[in-house]
């Protein structure tokens, strides 16, 4: 299967639309993780920064770049970054570039 559904939705505590494409439904993660999908962010939109608890989220950036917000501390990435946001922590990513930010997100539940 390619993919389960796809849908665009308001960035979560940030600005603009992104679009997420789930590749897994529910019953396949069998309860262990909360998304496993690809999002695209436009340029000019983020996700704001959100702290996990109960859960960790992974993002690996496929093409695009963009601003990532670790904590409170920013850096720029791009394609072939992987960053983690432990349970407990917080995380937020803005695309800066002037091409789509795509990346794989997984949060994993605790």
């Amino acid at each position: 299967m390619a993919f389960i559904e796809s849908n665009t939705v308001k960035a979560s505590k940030g600005k603009g639309e992104i679009t997420i494409k789930h590749l897994l439904t529910p019953a396949e993660m069998d309860g262990k993780c909360l998304m496993f999908a690809q999002v695209t962010i436009p340029p000019g939109s983020a996700i704001g920064v959100h702290a996990h608890n109960g859960n960790t989220e992974t993002y690996h950036i496929l093409s695009g770049e963009a601003l990532y917000n670790d904590n409170g501390v920013e850096k720029k990435i791009g394609a072939g970054t992987t960053t983690f946001c432990p349970d407990g922590e917080q995380h937020g990513i803005e695309n800066e570039g002037s091409e789509d930010l795509v990346f794989m997100a997984l949060i994993i539940n605790k």
